[in-house]
């Protein structure tokens, strides 16, 4: 890994630029969950414990450039404080001598970043001015990696840079995942839509040894393989890129799991009359809502003889009993062969957290990434401007 951490730098009376994500949820004035705050308290804590000062920058909502008083993060500053134990010095309109006059070991946030529209734009005179303001550039935001702004890539050329605790953390779990995998490795990507993954499909064929595909993008493969699904939410339209990605799969000697059994419906809603059906048996009126038990009774022994998962997106309609069933199954056996020690597991995405959450599992993958479009894109093959600009 080619990036330097904390710990490769001087930070002694330093005044250390560290981009973080904080862009929490907030209702009536007050943080409603305050999970990402938390989550950059080491390294908040590392660079003071090394003499530093911190001076926190970050993004709040979409400003679209302009000052919006709504998305001040001034709103922040309570659960911020209540995180580290200590006050934190708010400052609107940042300068160097303001920063030098206050004393060492001050913890300081600057203003939303995104209310000039210089931020999004990666303008040199931003990047500039924020390099100003101190000595060292400290990148702790993984989940805005994917975006080449001022705060997150063009301040990173201007000074010494290195990764924050945080973002370490999520490289190396993904360095595990897909970068230098322990074999065999398994995917399962499950969601809507196939259009949304493409690229997500057509890198991991070329990296993993079991790809799992369920959810509804399991239908438009069953589709494309001339299986009819009935009512069931398939793209149609993208049959042969799914037959692509098929042989590509099959040319880099990577297993494509489908649902070797369904769960359908003839209506989307909790509690339906459902029934279990071979996948060639959908019913003309129904719709296929989960993958059966002989499906996650399959993955289950694919996940046994493992060493490394990389998870994004449900198999079913996991937001509805009993359709959540194959990924609640499939998540618990993961979990229980990574708390055994024979399996690493990585997880992410928006779904993908909300679905191992409610399976009652999210404490025990190995790591789960909150990262969103970065953990996507990591996943996609893609370079992060934000990680590249440190390299």
């Amino acid at each position: 890994m080619a990036w330097k951490t904390l710990d490769d730098m001087d930070l002694s009376g330093k005044r250390v630029l560290t981009r973080v994500d904080i862009n929490v949820p907030v209702e009536d004035g007050r943080v409603t969950d305050a999970t990402r705050i938390t989550r950059i308290v080491p390294t908040v804590q590392d660079i003071l414990a090394k003499g530093g000062t911190p001076i926190l920058l970050a993004h709040f909502g979409r400003p679209k450039g302009k000052y919006v008083p709504e998305m001040s993060l001034r709103v922040t500053l309570p659960a911020l404080e209540e995180a580290l134990g200590r006050p934190v010095t708010f400052i609107e309109k940042p300068s160097r001598d303001q920063i030098d006059a206050l004393p060492m070991e001050t913890v300081v946030l600057i203003e939303n970043t995104r209310f000039t529209e210089m931020e999004e734009k990666n303008d040199p005179m931003m990047a500039n001015f924020l390099a100003s303001l101190g000595d060292v550039y400290c990148n702790d935001a993984f989940s805005a990696a994917h975006r080449a702004h001022a705060s997150t890539e063009g301040v990173a050329h201007l000074l010494p840079s290195c990764v924050g605790r945080l973002m370490a953390e999520e490289l190396s779990a993904l360095d595990a995942a897909l970068g230098n995998p322990v074999r065999p490795v398994v995917a399962v990507v499950g969601g809507a839509k196939v259009s949304t993954k493409l690229d997500l499909l057509g890198n991991l064929v070329g990296k993993v040894d079991h790809l799992v595909i369920g959810g509804g993008m399991a239908n438009t493969f069953l589709a494309a393989q001339g299986v009819d699904v009935g009512k069931s939410l398939c793209e149609h339209d993208l049959a042969d890129t799914a037959r692509e990605i098929l042989s590509k799969a099959e040319a880099a000697g990577c297993e494509i799991i489908l649902p070797r059994d369904i769960v359908v419906a003839r209506e989307f809603k909790a509690d339906a009359d459902s029934e279990t059906l071979s996948p060639d048996a959908c019913p003309a009126d129904a719709m296929i809502l989960d993958a059966g038990p002989a499906t996650v009774a399959y993955i289950e022994e694919v996940l046994k003889a493992a060493k490394t998962l990389i998870w994004n997106g449900p198999l079913g309609a996991f937001e509805i009993e009993p359709f959540d069933a194959a990924t609640n199954a499939a998540a618990r056996a993961a979990a229980a062969l990574t708390k055994a020690g024979s399996l690493t597991s990585v997880a992410g995405g928006g779904d993908t957290v909300a679905a191992l959450n409610q399976a009652g599992v999210a404490g025990d993958f190995t790591y789960i990434s909150t990262a969103g479009g970065a953990f996507l894109e990591w996943m996609e093959g893609k370079t992060l401007p934000g990680v590249a600009a440190l390299g």
